[in-house]
């Protein structure tokens, strides 16, 4: 199937004149929405802040590496069992710290995305450590990347629009509320934990996939900052405004590339900008619509037409005074 996909990748790009770069936008885009899909159920649907996804991240990219280099197992396959894996960890992660309030889960989290990112580098035997694990198949092309970003948001919007989901929301909302109705608070942020790292880890296999090459560092903390920063961009509460985030904070890096080196400087000012100016996020609580766009770009001609039909009036009164001036 992979095989499939790659040759059909290879005719539509060739057609349209795409070029490897191009793809290659499109493929880090898509491992981005992905990872960010994740982190919204998170922290936008049950209001719980992690610094460990990057973590989680690097567990489906090494396990999907490993059983694909050493083992020769089917990508799609080593894809399921890296963000599954991610999951088991996290559901472990999860069953011990979520009990913990405040900023201690937030600092657990980060104890845990950055002792991971330790372990990689000294088990050299098995991940190469910091040199590096080499020789992944490159199978993460860009129509695949697209295939997966439409499956991950069909199932995260049929999580979060199903019962499951309402709870999720009602946790977010008030936790002692919830709770005094019946939602067992506990179960529902744990499943949104593990549901979080399955997407971090699929992503992650992707990312793995795409580049045929990982090393530790690059699922390190300013990576989870990354994820945490796109969402609060995007939209708390917002599946397709963490997609809008992912694709401007994955895109803008690439037209100001000359800038790369204040990257995190300009992530900080973009998030202080959202937070005093639109604190909800880009797109809030709320969802694309096509109606509301429809009504919106109306909305906006009628007001544009009003003002040119003003101005004419305007200019029409002046010609008129100025003429019986005149007389």
């Amino acid at each position: 199937m992979l095989e499939f996909l790659n040759n059909i990748n290879a005719q539509f790009c060739g057609f349209f004149g795409i070029n490897s770069y191009m793809q290659g936008v499109v493929v880090m885009v898509c491992i981005n929405i992905i990872a960010v899909l994740g982190m919204s159920i998170l922290t936008g649907f049950t209001r719980l802040f992690s610094f460990g996804n990057a973590g989680f991240m690097s567990i489906g990219a090494y396990t999907a590496a490993i059983l694909t280099v050493e083992f020769h197992v089917n990508f799609l396959i080593a894809i399921i069992l890296g963000a599954l894996f991610a999951g088991f960890i996290a559901y472990l992660l999860g069953s011990i710290t979520l009990r913990l309030k405040g900023d201690y889960f937030l600092i657990t989290c980060l104890g845990f995305g950055e002792c991971v990112r330790v372990l990689f580098n000294y088990t050299k035997d098995l991940t190469g450590g910091s040199a590096g694990y080499p020789g992944i198949p490159n199978y993460s092309n860009m129509l695949f990347c697209v295939v997966c970003v439409i499956l991950a948001f069909f199932l995260a919007w049929r999580l979060i629009h199903s019962k499951y989901g309402r709870n999720l929301t009602a946790i977010r909302e008030n936790e002692l509320a919830a709770e005094a109705v019946g939602v067992d608070a506990f179960r529902f942020k744990r499943m949104s934990f593990t549901v979080s790292a399955i997407y971090a880890g699929w992503a992650g296999a992707l990312y793995a996939g795409y580049l045929m090459y990982i090393v530790p560092a690059s699922f390190n903390l300013a990576k989870s900052c990354e994820l945490i920063t796109t969402t609060v961009i995007g939209g708390l509460g917002s599946l397709t405004g963490s997609v809008l985030g992912a694709i401007i904070v994955t895109i803008l890096p690439e037209i100001f590339r000359s800038l790369s080196n204040y990257r995190m400087l300009i992530y900080s000012l973009a998030v202080i900008l959202i937070i005093m100016f639109k604190p909800s996020g880009l797109y809030g609580y709320k969802e694309f619509s096509l109606k509301r766009f429809c009504r919106g770009i109306k909305k906006f001609f009628l007001t544009l037409g009003n003002f040119f039909k003003g101005a004419g009036k305007k200019k029409a009164t002046a010609d008129g005074e100025e003429g019986s001036s005149h007389e």
